[in-house]
Order: C-alpha cells, then sequence, then structure tokens
C-alpha cells in the first residue's frame, strides 16, 4: 500500500497540487512592485524624441523596430500579473486617446518606485494608495489651469499643426515638421459637419522606394493592387461592391449530365455563358460603372465584364471591402445579383496610377460626411514604414483629441514640474500621514523630465533644478530643450513644444489607478496552470503520410 504523505497545514492544504500562494508584504506587494518597475525601466529608454528603439520579435517571429510603447507591450505577452495592470492602464490610454501610453507605465512604474520606500519606512500600502488618489485630484485640479494655448478651430492648419508636431517628433525626429503637415492635411480635408471625426476614415498605404519626402495625401482610398479589366479609368461612376466572387455560380449540389451529341455538349456550355452574360449585363444595366469584387474575377465573367464597358477590381481583404461600401453608400452584396439604385455607391472618380514600380487604384469617394483620405507613405524598408504608420496613427489620434478638446499644455516636462511643485506645497498643508506619500507623487512626477534628460545624453538633477528655478519665478511653460547643449531649458509655448492636456489628463488617472490597484494587493493566489497535452509541433510535414 502506497505510503499516504499528509499535506502541509495552511491554505496550501485546501489547494490542488502546484497551486503557488504568496502573501505579506515582502512576498506579494514588494515582489509586485519589484516586477513594475522592471518592466517600467525597460519602456523608458524608449520615452521622447531620442528615444531608444527596441527590436521586439513575436510570437510569431515577426521583426518589430520601434520606440512605440503601445506595440512593445502588445507584441510582449507579459505574464507577470501585476505587471499587466499597469499594460492594461496604458492599453485604456490607448484606446481613449491614441497617445502618452510609454507616460502611463513610466508615471505607473515611478509611483510605486516612490511607494515602496515609503512602506519601508512603515507606512500601510493602502494608505499610500490614499495619499496618492488625493494627489490625483489637486493634480487634475492643477492641470486644468496650465493650459498655455487653444486650437479652437480644427480647420486651422497651422494651429492644428502645433498640436500634431510634438506628438510625432517624440516617434520621429526630424521629420516632424513634414509629417505634422501631412496628418494635418489629410484629417481637415475629411473632418465632416455634423458627425464627429472617425480615425478610421484617415487611411496608410504604404509603399516601398523613394523616400519618406515623396509621401502624399491622397483624397480617396488607395490600394496597393491592379485593375482585372481593360478599362482603367471612370469619372462620375456608379460603385458595386461584391463579397463573393465574380463567376459562374457553382450548384449546391453535385449532379450528374449525361450527354450523348456533340450538340448536346455546345448547348449546354453555351447555356451557362448565357446565363453569366445574362447576369453581367444585368448589373451593367443597373448603371454599373465600376464592380469591386471580394473573391476571383472568372475570365468568362471579366470578358462580360469589358464587354460592356465595366471596371474591374478585386480586393483581397474583406476590411478594406466594408470602408469602401461604407465610403461611397454602397452595400456589399453576398450574391452575384444585379443591384438595386440603393445598393450602389457613388465614386467621383477611380483610377489606376503608378508610384515607383506599385500599381495602385484609387477611388476619389465620399461626400462630406463619409470622405476618406489616404496618406500614401514611401519609404526603403517595411520596418521604417511601419514605424512612420505609428507616428502618423498618434498624429491621427491627437487630432481626434483636440476635436474634443483643443487646449494645450506645454510639454517637455513643464508641466510635470508645475505640478510637482504645487502638489508637494498643496501636500504639506496636510496633517495626517498621506502628507508623505503626496510628497512622494509629486517626486514622482519629475520622472518625464528626468527620463527625457537621460535620454539625451544630460545630467537629470541638473535640469531638473534648473527646471524648478524657472518655475518658482513663475515661468510656468519652461521645460527641457532636447536640441539645446548640455542640460538647457527652454520656454516650450514659444518653441512649440506642446502636448494635448485630455492626454496628460487621462495619463495620469489611468497610472495613478494603476498604481493604487497594485498596492492594494496584499496576496497572490496562483492556481494549478490547466494541464493538457501539449500542442502538436506542426514545423514539420503537415498529413500523417508526410512523415517520410
Amino acid at each position: 500500500m502506497a505510503l499516504h504523505v499528509p499535506k502541509a497545514p495552511g491554505f496550501s492544504s485546501m489547494m490542488k497540487d502546484g497551486a503557488r500562494f504568496y502573501s505579506g508584504l515582502e512576498e506579494a506587494v514588494m515582489r509586485n512592485i519589484g516586477a513594475c518597475k522592471e518592466f517600467a525601466e525597460t519602456v523608458q529608454t524608449c520615452y521622447g524624441p531620442n528615444g531608444m528603439n527596441k527590436m521586439v520579435i513575436n510570437h510569431l517571429e515577426k521583426l518589430f523596430v520601434t520606440n512605440d510603447a503601445a506595440t512593445i507591450i502588445r507584441e510582449l505577452e507579459v505574464e507577470h500579473p501585476a505587471a499587466k495592470m499597469m499594460i492594461l492602464g496604458s492599453q485604456m490610454q490607448e484606446n481613449e486617446v491614441g497617445d502618452a501610453t510609454n507616460f502611463v507605465i513610466i508615471f505607473a512604474g515611478q509611483l510605486l518606485k516612490e511607494a515602496e520606500d515609503l512602506i519601508r519606512m512603515g507606512l500601510k500600502p493602502t494608505e499610500v494608495a490614499d495619499g496618492y488618489e488625493r494627489a490625483l485630484d489637486k493634480a487634475l485640479e492643477v492641470l486644468e489651469t496650465l493650459a498655455c494655448f487653444t486650437v479652437n478651430n480644427t480647420k486651422d492648419v497651422p494651429a492644428v499643426e502645433k498640436a500634431i508636431r510634438s506628438a510625432v517628433m517624440s516617434k520621429q525626429y526630424g521629420h516632424e515638421d513634414f509629417l505634422s503637415t501631412l496628418i494635418s492635411k489629410a484629417c481637415i480635408s475629411i473632418l465632416p459637419e455634423k458627425t464627429t471625426f472617425n480615425v478610421d476614415n484617415v487611411r496608410i498605404c504604404k509603399i516601398v522606394g523613394s523616400g519618406l519626402l515623396k509621401s502624399e495625401v491622397v483624397n480617396g482610398m488607395v490600394f496597393r493592387r491592379s485593375v482585372e479589366s481593360n478599362v482603367t479609368k471612370k469619372d462620375n461612376c456608379k460603385v458595386a461592391v461584391y463579397t463573393c466572387p465574380v463567376d459562374a455560380i457553382q450548384t449546391e449540389t453535385k449532379g450528374t449530365v449525361l450527354i450523348k451529341t456533340a450538340e448536346e455538349l455546345t448547348n449546354f456550355s453555351r447555356g451557362e455563358e448565357t446565363q453569366l452574360e445574362n447576369q453581367i449585363k444585368a448589373i451593367a444595366d443597373a448603371g454599373t460603372g465600376v464592380v469591386v469584387s471580394g473573391g476571383k474575377i472568372g475570365d468568362m465573367a471579366l470578358h462580360y465584364i469589358n464587354k460592356y464597358g465595366m471596371m474591374a477590381v478585386r480586393l483581397v481583404s474583406k476590411w478594406d471591402i466594408r470602408r469602401l461600401a461604407r465610403a461611397t453608400g454602397a452595400t456589399a452584396l453576398p450574391r452575384m445579383t444585379a443591384p438595386t439604385s440603393e445598393e450602389l455607391g457613388m465614386a467621383d472618380s477611380v483610377f489606376i496610377d503608378e508610384l515607383g514600380d506599385t500599381e495602385i487604384v484609387v477611388f476619389k469617394v465620399g461626400n462630406n460626411e463619409s470622405r476618406v483620405s489616404t496618406i500614401v507613405v514611401r519609404g526603403s524598408t517595411d520596418n521604417y514604414m511601419d514605424d512612420i504608420e505609428r507616428a502618423i496613427d498618434d498624429g491621427v489620434n491627437v487630432f481626434k483629441g483636440l476635436c474634443k478638446d483643443g487646449r494645450l499644455v506645454a510639454g517637455g516636462g513643464a508641466a510635470e514640474i508645475e505640478l510637482a511643485k504645487q502638489v508637494a506645497a498643496w501636500g504639506e498643508t496636510h496633517p495626517g500621514l498621506e502628507q508623505y506619500s503626496i510628497g512622494k507623487f509629486a517626486q514622482a512626477l519629475e520622472v518625464i523630465p528626468r527620463v527625457l534628460a537621460e535620454n539625451s545624453g544630460v545630467k537629470p538633477k541638473e535640469v531638473i533644478s534648473k527646471l524648478y528655478a524657472a518655475h518658482s519665478e513663475g515661468k510656468q511653460n519652461v521645460g527641457f530643450d532636447i536640441e539645446g547643449e548640455s542640460g538647457d531649458v527652454k520656454d516650450c509655448f514659444e518653441t512649440g513644444v506642446m502636448d494635448l492636456l485630455l492626454a496628460k489628463k487621462w495619463a495620469l488617472k489611468y497610472a495613478t489607478n494603476a498604481a493604487a490597484t497594485v498596492l492594494r494587493v496584499d496576496q497572490i493566489i496562483m492556481a494549478k496552470r490547466a494541464g493538457g497535452p501539449k500542442p502538436r509541433d506542426t514545423s514539420g510535414p503537415m498529413d500523417q503520410d508526410d512523415d517520410a
């Protein structure tokens, strides 16, 4: 008979074998803080215009070379539950504002680092979290007073450029003026009159070749495809969009046809051709000028499309089909039937063009409410163009933020130092223990100018003391000068380095919430992982017969 080994008393005796359990300050809280600090230090070096790139290879072995925090955290599959909290805060920032994702992680990491000192001094984690939340309310109150510029008219190109410039600058330092002009043009050209601005209406088409400065904005949709038919240009035409292949319809059931004579054979194949011709003639008779298909366009169908003078374009992505249907006002039809007048969309012109050695199809489409513009990005490598795409994405999201709230605060760490100064002064008026955590919240705000200085190779203490000196004289727009010599400071409002107030507001909220949530955890209980057979190795031969 096997010997029965009793389990150790305590919590583990209730759980299955293999469950892990951590509790108490040292095991749970400090371990969580350590993980979050490590993670924040990883993305810290990416912050600001002089930030370094990270080379990330994801689980599908796709290579990313980027300094965009949102991409890095999306592609790194982080397992640690506390670090995941910070990542969730950062992803919420990405969904809400689309910019300042790195700020959330750096600031939350710094808050936890400061909290570690307080906990070692004997404060309870809940007291620290409580103090942080009070400090956050005060910081948001102060932030409202720091707006130094307001974009009242979102169609004013120079004002919009000012706002977009610093968001693009942190990703593509050196090209910020060119890119911010491109983004402003693209966004303003499609700004709807009644409805709100939709980020999805600014498309990006990447074409290898030439250089970044040859990028341009095209009003309409651009697809990297060629036209199937002989007709290559149509103006003021109606568009029929199909999600199915444009070809002779296959029957649902299989049938056997017995053919005895040659005459029956010709009649049989002619019947199929006539049926296809009738279908395409019906589409042409409805007034269609351009046929867009989500599947393949058969040779016979193409022959009849050419015969009736229509243009045929094949799109592979179902998302592209949906966007085109939305922009043209067409209904995507699942079967090859003649469209009614309501199901047809309108396009001002559809034509083919050539950029470098890549053929493109351009749809100039859309009324005032569903206009689409495409930024055609040129560049030497795919990785480089992916990074430009991320910078453009940030710029477009800043424009979306401007449409909600046009206020801007001074960048370059100016707003953070002013917040730190005022929050610290306010914290000293508190008699209770929370004054310590409010003071640490103010110290944590210094991390932003410090990281900017470190990434630029400057002594951070020198920069922060200069900033505090300038702010105590009442110059609240003075921030770190990236282009200056060894730790200079400058008026960020005058030099056009400004950040969205909205982005700062949400970033402070999400970072503090994430840090407070991590601090309020006192036990980590990890159930045993769901077991099961290991997944099959699919790298080798696919079929059972392929073993040889």
